[in-house]
């Protein structure tokens, strides 16, 4: 029964990233979610209250999915070779941005911020995850020298800074400019290595 409402939960999601890329956050309804799906429009709302929940829920998948990407990835990284863990960091977010249904859209977080919720949640919730992930690369496993505090702020900066610039990226390209990518890997590098070096 658990396994039934498990993949049910999953096509539902599908469905809904799919949907983004065809239509968009404005034009995504729940009854067409649970079409696609193939499931009553019950089942979609003993999910999910309404879209934004729903759309809460693809960016968690997403957020949970681009973390295993990233840990897959540095396992095959040597500890404290931060540069390499910070191209595998950006290379997974671009890989899923062009190949992930709804990640265009809706990545970590909604494409319509709610009332009190800043980008900025979205983009600390996402540091959170990555200091953790790559506290070892950063040569700051423990606290290290500047501490627990110092390596999440260090980690928002980049964060806060490469979504900025990947959102102008794709707003340029959709699939991603390649000069403001290479210029985006270099803005990261060039602050890690102040910070690290």
């Amino acid at each position: 029964m658990q396994q039934r409402s498990a993949d049910r939960l999953a096509r539902i999601l599908d469905a809904g990233a799919a949907l983004l890329d065809e239509a968009g956050y404005e034009q995504l309804s729940t009854r067409a979610v649970a079409d696609r799906a193939g499931v009553p429009i019950g089942s979609v709302y003993r999910f999910f209250p309404n879209k934004r929940a729903l759309v809460d829920a693809l960016a968690e998948r997403n957020l949970a999915v681009y973390a295993g990407r990233v840990v897959a990835r540095l396992e095959a990284i040597p500890e404290r070779e931060w540069r390499a863990a910070i191209d595998a960091v950006l290379d997974e977010y671009l890989a899923m941005k062009r190949s992930v249904a709804g990640f265009a859209l809706v990545d970590f977080g909604p494409p319509v911020p709610v009332a009190g919720q800043l980008d900025e949640e979205v983009n600390r919730r996402v540091a959170g995850h990555l200091t953790e992930l790559l506290s070892g690369h950063l040569g700051r496993a423990g606290g290290g020298a500047f501490g627990d505090a110092g390596l999440l702020r260090t980690v928002l900066v980049c964060v806060q800074a490469a979504d900025a610039l990947l959102q102008l990226a794709f707003r340029t390209d959709p699939a991603g400019d390649p000069d403001l990518i290479a210029e985006t890997r270099v803005l990261l590098q060039a602050y890690l290595a102040r910070v690290l070096e």
